[in-house]
């Protein structure tokens, strides 16, 4: 855990003159760390991202992404409930408290499934992916491209729904002309959607350890024969996945081929799985 700051001995640390106490660490990775806390005022868990600054670059990156979390207010995208900036001598850490997700991420709960023989039936495919459209096209319509979509960047919530998390990845990734942010997000929803149907991703170890999304599409992807999937749902992943990105279908007509395959009652904006 680093020694930037002690919390990761059972005690309470205090945001927003709200105090929290300390359960358990979650992770970490390069310079940040999450552990999971409980809120002493409403009995919530919540998880609580600590990432060490350096310098004033390092304070400005973090300040952005509780920026881009503030952004928006969408039951597909993660939301912020706290942020603040704590010195630790000549260094800082910036505390970004978010809700917890006890179901973990997308990539999970494929690879629990796969573990049991079993994979996301198509029904459930189709739910997920129609609200991490939703997701997208909200990101979208704030002139931002998500940058680093993949299985675990997204969190599942208690009723299965999707909510798409590390917004820090926007930070840089305003981008102007709407084809080319369009294209962007596809290639990488391609890879999740064909990862929620085979259970891998389509290209490396590297992608179903979820290190990496951001692969170029240089050849045309060859999807394997399964019954599980109707000719529709492999038509869909196949126009995702084109090699000419100007070629790979916008958001907003994703979401009109997903609203029309759902089944009637499930046409929705919540997801079960």
């Amino acid at each position: 855990m680093g020694h930037a700051l002690c919390v990761c001995s059972r005690g309470t640390v205090i945001i927003d003159n709200k105090r929290y106490l300390f359960i358990q660490k979650l992770g970490e990775g390069g310079f940040s760390y999450v552990d999971l806390v409980e809120g002493l005022h409403d009995g919530q868990f919540y998880a609580l991202k600590r990432i060490l600054c350096h310098e004033q670059q390092d304070r400005e990156e973090a300040q952005r992404e509780a920026d881009m979390h503030r952004l928006f207010h969408h039951p597909n995208i993660l939301r912020l409930v706290a942020y603040c900036l704590r010195e630790r001598g000549t260094k800082h850490e910036a505390w970004l408290l978010l809700p917890f997700f006890k179901r973990g991420t997308l990539w999970d709960e494929i690879e629990q499934l796969k573990d049991k023989g079993n994979f996301l039936t198509e029904e459930q495919i189709l739910q997920l992916l129609l609200s991490i459209c939703r997701g997208l096209e909200a990101i979208h319509a704030k002139g931002y491209a998500h940058r680093d979509l993949k299985p675990t960047n997204i969190l599942l919530g208690d009723e299965g729904q999707p909510v798409l998390m590390d917004l820090g990845s926007m930070s840089q990734a305003c981008i102007h002309v709407e084809g080319s942010r369009q294209a962007l997000t596809l290639q990488s929803l391609g890879c999740v959607l064909y990862a929620m149907m085979f259970g891998e991703g389509p290209y490396d170890m590297v992608f179903q350890k979820g290190d990496s999304v951001a692969l170029a599409v240089q050849n045309q992807l060859s999807i394997p024969q399964s019954p599980r999937h109707s000719s529709a749902l492999r038509q869909l992943l196949t126009l995702m996945m084109t090699v000419d990105p100007q070629q790979r279908p916008h958001i907003p007509f994703l979401l009109s081929q997903l609203e029309a395959l759902q089944p009637p009652a499930q046409s929705q904006h919540t997801t079960q799985i």
